[in-house]
């Protein structure tokens, strides 16, 4: 059974009807195609277009095929073009005839707009929530754990900071990404129900009934856009892969400290693996999928961009394309988003090795020459001076706090006994702005 077959002379070519359906995968929508169909039940009784008598019927209908869907009475599976399609024809064969003017003054095209921002909203709302628990898991591991190690550039030894300072880093990254998808919510919080397939109905219907029955906060005003906007898919899929750069870049620090190259840290068993061949192995699993899978988000979100580059005003079946990319990158974000926090949570921090690394580092180079700018040296001399300082120390496999002050006067007379103070890395991180760095 078709909802728009009674002008078409012939059926439906097969391979058309399996190529034009999204059933298989739209079916995640039918809470939310319930939801709005009660919403517009309610306006259509406010407004005449039923009796009450009707919309209960109706409503008795819709909630009783949730409860069957729920509990395994009804499985989401057959030959259906989509989830409206399902939920109306069993609507019918249950409710009779009343069914068929369930869909009265309302176009599938709002109908799938209003089920994909129920959908959206309720989505990015918990993700807003594991992004808040994986921020309190990043502060805490970092609060445990205010160890001096490098700072690094270029993947270089650069300066002195603490694991601290740097884990916060990506506590300060996920504080924007919860900010992001906040706004993204406020930005997409319309109700597009009403506006009918492009330029609303001739029916008498009130929108801000449906508008305040599903929890929207405005109503979306030009009927045009409402039916063919995919902005906010697009803004909160751009929201999504800033999120999974922030975990890949996180994933990466993780895999380099955890190898034997680094071992700054050590990742639990829970989200490590083994080699088949190699007993010796322990490898950063959940931390390179997490990586691995940031290319699949972007490529969701290149989708439909490209998708969407050229479509004129208003709906084009074209935008069926938005479901399954945006169906994927919530699954894939909520499932990183959840194993990088439970990851994280587990780890174990080698202070020892972090102070080895420092030490080896030449990370007080940099307080070397501000010690020489503030003995009158200007500080691209400094700067000259530090470097043939640093090349000694390498040629006579010594780090620059081991030389002696004879050693020191050999660059520059400058130096005195309070340069070793100056340079300790507990006093470099207790200095001035440094203090923020603890």
């Amino acid at each position: 059974m078709k909802l728009w077959g009674g002008r078409f002379r012939k059926e439906e070519n097969k391979l058309m009807e399996e190529f034009n359906k999204s059933f298989d995968y739209d079916h995640i929508l039918y809470k939310k195609d319930i939801e709005g169909s009660i919403a517009h039940v309610y306006m259509q009784v406010h407004c005449n277009l039923l009796t009450e008598e009707e919309g209960i019927t109706i409503i008795d209908g819709l909630n009783s095929i949730q409860e069957d869907i729920y509990n395994g009475v009804i499985k989401l599976e057959g030959n259906y073009e989509d989830i409206h399609s399902f939920i109306e024809i069993n609507l019918i064969q249950r409710v009779g005839e009343v069914g068929k003017k369930l869909h009265t003054a309302r176009s599938r095209n709002d109908q799938v707009a209003t089920d994909m921002r129920l959908y959206a909203k309720e989505k990015t709302i918990s993700l807003i929530e594991l992004i808040s628990n994986l921020k309190k898991t990043v502060k805490i591991v970092a609060d445990k754990n205010c160890v001096i190690m490098p700072g690094y550039t270029h993947l270089q030894r650069a300066q002195v900071v603490t694991f601290k300072h740097h884990f916060m880093a990506y506590y300060n990254m996920f504080d924007r990404d919860e900010k992001r998808l906040k706004n993204a919510l406020e930005i997409l919080d319309e109700c597009p129900l009403g506006c009918g397939a492009l330029a609303g109905t001739t029916h008498n219907i009130d929108r801000n009934i449906t508008k305040e029955k599903l929890g929207f906060k405005r109503i979306v005003e030009n009927y045009m856009d409402g039916v063919s906007d995919r902005d906010y898919l697009l803004e909160l899929m751009s929201d999504f892969s800033i999120i999974m750069m922030h975990l890949s870049r996180l994933s990466e620090e993780l895999i380099l400290w955890s190898s034997q190259e680094f071992r700054f840290i050590e990742i639990d068993d829970l989200y490590t693996t083994g080699s088949s061949i190699m007993p010796q192995k322990k490898n950063p699993d959940g931390a390179e999928l997490i990586r691995g899978k940031t290319g699949r988000v972007y490529g969701n979100l290149f989708g439909l961009l490209t998708v969407m580059k050229g479509l004129p005003l208003a709906y084009n079946k074209d935008m069926q394309e938005d479901k399954e990319g945006f169906f994927d990158s919530i699954n894939t974000i909520e499932m990183c988003i959840s194993v990088m926090e439970k990851m994280i949570s587990t780890i174990t921090v080698n202070e020892v090795n972090m102070k080895k690394a420092v030490s080896h580092g030449f990370l007080n180079a940099t307080e070397v020459a501000d010690y020489l700018v503030k003995n009158g040296v200007a500080f691209r001399d400094a700067h000259g001076i530090v470097g043939s300082i640093v090349i000694y120390c390498e040629d006579n496999d010594k780090a620059i706090d081991e030389l002696s002050l004879d050693e020191l006067y050999k660059f520059c007379e400058l130096f005195k006994e309070d340069i070793y103070e100056f340079i300790d890395y507990k006093n470099i991180l207790n200095k001035g702005i440094k203090k923020y760095i603890l």
